[in-house]
């Protein structure tokens, strides 16, 4: 696979101190530029910007059915290596954090087989984490 690009997301948020707490303490980003209004952290070697905006913005919400599972549409995340998934996870359920899904293995056995967690940060927007087995399934049919 070849070097990836840093991808750029910016997010709304209705506290940014609360998010900023969550992502910096909780995920463990590490935290560049700020303002009163937003935040600039490293995601996973990706820059994710939080903005705050009003509190009565509702994101749009939905979901589709995957492997059993209902996933929340939007969401974002990121794929790790298996052992840094793992530690994670292990760390995400220790600290009792309220998941969609539960970190587990799905399509076993098929292409893409991969580990997979969904979890919401403060202000509802939906992530995942998952991690491949074999990298060189990623985009495997």
């Amino acid at each position: 696979m070849s070097t990836l690009s840093p991808f750029h997301l910016a997010i709304p948020v209705h506290d940014v101190q609360v998010c900023r707490s969550f992502y910096r303490d909780i995920l463990h980003c590490k935290e560049g530029r700020s303002d009163p209004k937003w935040v600039d952290f490293d995601f996973f070697g990706h820059q994710l910007v939080i903005h705050e905006v009003a509190s009565n913005t509702k994101p749009i919400e939905d979901h589709n059915p995957v492997d059993g599972h209902d996933v929340p549409v939007p969401h974002f995340g990121v794929v790790l290596e298996m052992a840094v998934w793992m530690s994670l996870a292990e760390r995400l359920k220790d600290m009792g954090i309220n998941f969609i899904i539960e970190p587990y293995i799905r399509f076993v056995g098929q292409p893409g087989e991969q580990a997979t967690m969904f979890f919401k940060d403060p202000s509802g927007n939906a992530l995942e984490f998952k991690a491949f087995k074999d990298i060189g399934q990623l985009f495997a049919k």
